[in-house]
């Protein structure tokens, strides 16, 4: 009688195995059928949200527009018109190349585990090893938060052309993106994202103020103090030659960065939609304050002046987009664009570097003031998420001075450490025949506009 009874339950059990398997039923819904503790359901493998993969791929789609054809626009109509292919060509290649680079090494650097975790990663993830479709990152796959991540690396970059732009050789500029990439992208990356120091210490840069942004505007006065002027600065006309190209790749990029900071939440809930909230209207703040900055110096708006105004405001609000309130976010746009006017009609003149599209002026001053401004407006007083336990608004403070100044002076060593080699291997400048021909026939070929 017992041992049917002990077959009859092993029978039971066994059914009642494969309905769950056949149905698709969550493991913890079979422990719980057969009487398994609590602890065993919680051994459960994570499971995919539909949702959040849902909005994750669509912010990194907005990501890749923002990068191209966004980034390139942008910088090629403020070059003049003899080297807008060569403008063009230098975002869209380093973009490439650095999807590349991060799929091979970058990403397993940054997000595996390794010997040596507070500053980089390890070698288990080269070429995407273990990475598969089943492959799980919160609530989202592996691959898409590989894919989203790529694109955070692969636009980073691209940025610094907007420093050394109508000057630098083409196989210059790519040798110089690899180096960097690896040098200085990919650790830092790991420092603040992948385990490493930085995420450990607490700063408040939610989306990426010190490693996009503050990185690329520091590497950008380091390449444009070294690669040097373009010939002719100040005395032949570098208007830009097409604003309505920088127009549109300003608006895509304004697009494109709601995205960019909104998919970082990596689900789809109220807390990524109020980040795109506030990252909209810093955005928005800030093209309202550079005009009026502009139009009571200048006597007059341009365009130029309040499409750079929202890029300030977009860079100011990536570290601070998850710790602000709306208000928070316009007073941060608001209050950005003066100082960034004020770094690139007085700084650049003053030290004579010729960093041509205002990389330092908008991405550095920008991401150092947003860095700050994003402690001040964190406090719960004026709407914000306040600080991590045991830390007030000065605490918080000395900890974002201290990360932004490594992130500075981690940047001007590895940049200059780039460039050097670069020059040696390759050289950085063009020819003066080349550079007053133009880049676009000169190193690759083709021109730009047909003249008829």
């Amino acid at each position: 009688m017992t041992g049917n009874m002990v077959q009859n339950g092993a029978r039971l059990a066994l059914n009642l195995t494969r309905i769950v398997l056949r149905r698709g039923y969550h493991v913890a819904v079979l422990a719980g059928l057969l009487g398994l503790p609590v602890a065993a359901q919680a051994q459960a493998a994570p499971t995919i949200s539909g949702a959040d993969t849902g909005f994750v791929a669509m912010c990194a789609l907005f990501v890749m527009l923002m990068m191209l054809p966004g980034l390139a626009l942008f910088y090629a109509g403020m070059g003049r018109a003899k080297n807008v292919l060569s403008i063009l060509t230098q975002v869209f290649a380093s973009a490439a190349l650095v999807c590349i680079l991060w799929a091979v090494v970058g990403y397993s650097l940054a997000f595996a585990e390794g010997p040596y975790p507070a500053f980089i990663g390890g070698l288990g993830k080269l070429m995407l090893a273990g990475v598969t479709k089943d492959s799980v990152t919160g609530t989202i796959p592996e691959l898409l938060y590989f894919l989203f991540m790529m694109l955070f690396a692969a636009i980073t970059p691209p940025i610094i052309v907007g420093a050394f732009a109508e000057r630098m050789r083409f196989p210059a500029v790519l040798f110089f993106m690899a180096l960097w990439f690896l040098l200085n992208y990919v650790p830092m990356a790991h420092m603040a994202w992948g385990g490493g120091w930085v995420s450990k210490v607490g700063p408040q840069d939610f989306a990426g103020g010190n490693v996009v942004h503050l990185n690329a505007g520091v590497a950008a006065i380091v390449a444009a103090v070294m690669v040097g002027p373009r010939a002719g600065l100040n005395t032949v006309a570098m208007a830009p030659h097409n604003m309505t190209m920088t127009f549109i790749g300003g608006s895509l990029l304004w697009v494109g960065w709601l995205a960019f900071c909104g998919g970082c939440a990596l689900v789809a809930n109220g807390f990524a939609i109020l980040i795109m909230v506030n990252t909209l209207l810093a955005g928005a703040a800030a093209a309202m304050s550079w005009m009026a900055v502009e139009w009571w110096h200048r006597g007059r708006p341009s365009t130029l002046g309040v499409v750079s105004g929202a890029i300030a405001g977009l860079v100011a609000i990536t570290p601070a987009c998850g710790f602000v309130s709306p208000a928070g976010a316009i007073a941060i746009g608001l209050l950005v664009s003066p100082l960034c006017v004020w770094a690139v009609e007085n700084i650049k003149q003053r030290f004579g570097y010729d960093d041509a599209f205002d990389v330092f002026g908008v991405h550095g001053v920008g991401a150092i003031a947003g860095g700050l401004l994003t402690t001040i407006f964190a406090l719960p007083a004026l709407g914000g998420t306040g600080y991590a336990e045991g830390r007030d608004l000065l605490s918080q403070m000395g900890v974002q001075v201290m990360i932004m100044g490594f992130s500075i002076a981690y940047c001007l060593v590895t940049s200059i450490i780039a460039l050097k080699i670069t020059s040696v291997v390759i050289g950085l400048r063009v020819s003066v025949e080349t550079e007053h021909a133009g880049l676009d026939l000169a190193e690759h070929g083709e021109a730009g506009y047909r003249i008829t």
